[in-house]
């Protein structure tokens, strides 16, 4: 069959143009296709980035934990004690980051710490790292106008303790101040003060990082308080938040104290049994009715205690917010006030008398006057309803003062005597010779711990020599002879002395306590107890 020439003309016309429409729509779909590839390609990548910046987060959080692992493992084997003593600006020495990733909503009423996420770290003075204790004391200090009493309030916390507490406890100190030279200076007079109890790692001292403060200069006036009572509050509830975060994964319980405080003796005991006591569940345990001094917290509590606290940290000062937290836990809003009261009692729960008294006239507050004293907190002394028999007292100690043998005889108050030389004495010589049953002597106070009576002897004067001899030495007793007929029954160790005395001595004519070697510090003679049989 022929075609024509027009035919074939059109019919290749036709075919060109059908394939360079088949070439058209190919190259179309692969330069979409093509497209389409380099769409996904650029989303993988863009997934593929976002997964390596999370995993280098994690990745540097770990190294930031691992590191920090390193340093608590350096801190406490490596680290002699010297080196931190030589520094008082370590950093973050064997100590954790606050955990302010438990808390995240922290950041939310703190916003300028996002900036310093998951490096809030306590600036570590000096310390040891100390965990697994019973009881955590928290004490935060700030620069006062007039007079510190910090160094009062741990005489008489360390002073009132025994060294298997002191084992069984850790003091943090907060130095509530970002100025390194105070922070410095302060330290030093605490480590002059308490060396052995700072290396023997019972005492931290820390402080914040200078960025955990707000700007206080926008703050909003409540309680028709003046604006430099509002910043005051407002910055001590941040200062108690940051103590708590920091001692929660330190010991069982947190005790709140103050700087400027005096303690009744066997106060830890006290403390430590009560609260393991508790039969209930609750929230705060009570030693002290002032404030916010004396308060016992479980560890495990603290978190809540300081979200709660944060939360409100402008509006009102830490006991009244404690109070509210109580309302909201354990109050029923359909009863009336009285039912709540009774209600919040369990929860807070106090401890009669009182085993924390404050002391300090001039409040960290600049230009306030602080005159409260709890009423439930008794002067202690020793068989206070007692007694001492009539006698005749002498001594060849200097007093100080008007703080003479007679007052601490009588009860009356306490003698203070210029450093004892070998040699000196007190002398005690009843009116009548006497059948005594107990005795005790008592130095130094939580005031002056250190002024005691050192390498002192008790010594007793029986009436009848012959016949303590015969009954007492002859036998192998330990009663030694002395001189002018007195026989040594005792020594003081650590600051006292305290016994009972056998019915067989018979009457005693006098009690002398002899100072065999010089003391470099002067001494106290606080209790004097003598019980006739």
């Amino acid at each position: 069959m022929r075609f024509k020439r027009g035919s074939l003309v059109a019919l290749l016309t036709l075919g060109a143009f059908l394939s360079l429409f088949w070439l058209s729509d190919e190259w179309g779909r692969r330069r979409g296709n093509d497209a389409e590839t380099y769409k996904n390609q650029i989303l993988k990548f863009q997934e593929r980035l976002l997964f390596l910046q999370k995993e280098s987060k994690e990745r540097s959080l770990q190294l930031l934990n691992a590191l920090n692992k390193i340093k608590c493992t350096t801190s406490e084997r490596t680290v002699p004690a010297t080196e931190l003593e030589d520094d008082t600006n370590l950093k973050t020495l064997g100590f954790s980051s606050l955990d302010f990733m438990k808390l995240s909503s922290l950041y939310y009423h703190l916003p300028h710490l996002r900036a310093h996420e998951n490096n809030i770290y306590p600036n570590i003075i000096f310390g040891k790292n100390r965990t697994g204790v019973s009881v955590v004391m928290g004490i935060p200090t700030i620069k006062r106008e007039k007079q510190n009493y910090l160094i009062q309030t741990l005489n008489s916390l360390f002073f009132q303790m025994s060294t298997l507490e002191e084992e069984d406890c850790l003091v943090i100190i907060f130095v509530a101040e970002v100025d390194e030279a105070y922070i410095n200076d302060l330290a030093k007079i605490v480590k002059d003060n308490f060396l052995q109890k700072v290396n023997s790692g019972v005492l931290e001292m820390i402080s914040p990082p200078a960025f955990y403060y707000p700007s206080f200069s926008d703050i909003k006036l409540t309680l028709g308080d003046s604006e430099e009572r509002v910043r005051w509050r407002t910055k001590q509830n941040l200062d108690y938040s940051f103590m708590m975060l920091y001692a929660q994964d330190k010991g069982k319980f947190y005790l709140q104290l103050e700087d400027d405080i005096i303690a009744k003796p066997k106060y830890f005991t006290a403390v430590k049994h009560f609260a393991l006591s508790q039969t209930s569940d609750w929230l705060v345990l009570e030693f002290s009715k002032l404030g916010f001094i004396g308060k016992l917290f479980k560890t495990n509590d603290l978190p809540l205690i300081v979200q709660f606290l944060i939360m409100f940290y402008k509006d009102k000062p830490i006991d009244w917010l404690l109070d509210h937290l109580f309302y909201v836990k354990i109050c029923h809003p359909e009863k009336d006030n009285r039912d709540c009261e009774k209600q919040k009692q369990k929860l807070r729960i106090p401890h009669k008398p009182s085993l924390f008294q404050h002391m300090g006239k001039y409040s960290s507050l600049p230009g306030k006057i602080q005159n409260l004293k709890d009423a439930d907190f008794e002067r202690f002394v020793l068989n206070p309803f007692h007694s001492n028999p009539s006698a005749s007292l002498s001594t060849s100690l200097k007093a100080h003062d008007t703080y003479s043998l007679e007052k601490a005889y009588l009860k009356t108050g306490f003698f203070w005597a210029i450093s004892p030389k070998a040699g000196d004495y007190i002398l005690i010589e009843f009116h009548n010779p006497l059948n005594i049953k107990e005795y005790g002597f008592a130095s130094g106070n939580f005031q002056h711990p250190g002024d005691k009576l050192f390498n002192t002897i008790v010594e007793i004067l029986p009436e009848q020599e012959t016949d303590f001899l015969s009954n007492f030495l002859r036998n192998g007793s330990d009663y030694q002879a002395t001189n002018n007929g007195f026989f040594k029954i005792d020594t003081f160790e650590d600051g006292i002395a305290q016994g009972t005395i056998d019915p067989a001595i018979g009457k005693i004519k006098a009690f002398r306590l002899t100072v065999l070697l010089d003391s470099p510090v002067w001494a106290i003679l606080g209790e004097i107890f003598i019980k006739a049989a």
